[in-house]
């Protein structure tokens, strides 16, 4: 479609007004209607719209101000909401469902559940189409991430290593299992960390800041809170990781290092109770 993105968001001009909506200027691809139950209050022809482009029932370009659940290009956890003798049909948040052909399922989808896909546009059809073959869409060139780097993770799938996670909504990653400080499940959208990419492209990630700014960032929570909590920790080198964790929602390793930071600086004192704060900061 020359001038329009299909699945994406347009910004385009309305042209004219009728009782059923507003079509809008579609450039080549002629006059695009806008129904009514989506038009803005106080729109008139002149105006115009940031809207999202896909194809009704009869296969025609329509607008909608709604926003979806994911455009082309984008990974999604979406939920089945029928299914028919061609394949499954997702709700994405728009009246038209997504289909996802049989071909392009792992398994059999079922109604009611929800499945990672890629939503994309089908090259022989044009038809917007969801896959559950995730990894035939994630970005196969090699990734240029730096130790640290803060980045958007989607949960794809749990393997007796971690859980398989989709990066920045591009790269495939994993989080191994000793990393894991909660609960998370398939379709958690979250903040990660990169750990390491290896020479064969691979990438670690972790759900926490690594290396000094993990615990300068640490250090300083901790700090705080002592200062809240009348200058003392019951927490300590013996503490069990899952207390550590329940408390302060990292690792004993990370929860070490910070309390070995505040030490070194003459902030606390350690002791068999756990930690306290030197009196001159309590001031």
């Amino acid at each position: 479609m020359n001038g329009i993105k299909l699945g994406e968001y347009n910004h385009l001009t309305v042209i004219k007004q009728v009782d059923f909506g507003m079509y809008l200027d579609g450039g080549d691809e002629g006059e695009i209607l806008l129904p009514a139950r989506y038009v803005p209050e106080g729109c008139k022809p002149g105006d115009e719209l940031d809207v999202f482009i896909y194809l009704d029932n009869e296969e025609r370009p329509v607008a909608t101000t709604l926003t979806p659940k994911a455009k082309v290009g984008d990974f999604a956890f979406l939920e089945v909401a029928w299914v028919n003798q061609y394949g499954a049909f997702l709700d994405w948040g728009l009246m038209k469902d997504l289909f996802c052909p049989f071909r392009e399922q792992k398994m059999k989808m079922e109604m009611g559940k929800s499945y990672i896909v890629h939503v994309h546009t089908d090259e022989e059809s044009y038809r917007i189409m969801a896959s559950a073959k995730v990894e035939h869409y994630l970005d196969d060139t090699f990734p240029e991430y730096k130790k640290g780097e803060e980045v958007d993770l989607l949960i794809w799938q749990k393997t007796d290593l971690g859980f398989k996670v989709i990066i920045n909504n591009r790269h495939g990653g994993l989080v191994y299992r000793d990393q894991v400080f909660k609960d998370i499940h398939t379709g958690d959208r979250m903040k990660g960390y990169i750990d390491n990419v290896r020479a064969d492209g691979k990438i670690d990630v972790t759900l926490q800041p690594t290396g000094k700014r993990q615990t300068k960032e640490f250090s300083e929570t901790l700090f705080r809170y002592l200062k809240d909590h009348d200058g003392a920790c019951d927490l300590g080198d013996k503490s069990a990781a899952e207390d550590i964790y329940s408390r302060f929602a990292v690792s004993k390793k990370t929860f070490k290092k910070a309390v070995g930071d505040l030490y070194k600086q003459r902030l606390i004192t350690i002791g068999e109770d756990g930690i306290r704060l030197v009196e001159k900061t309590m001031e």
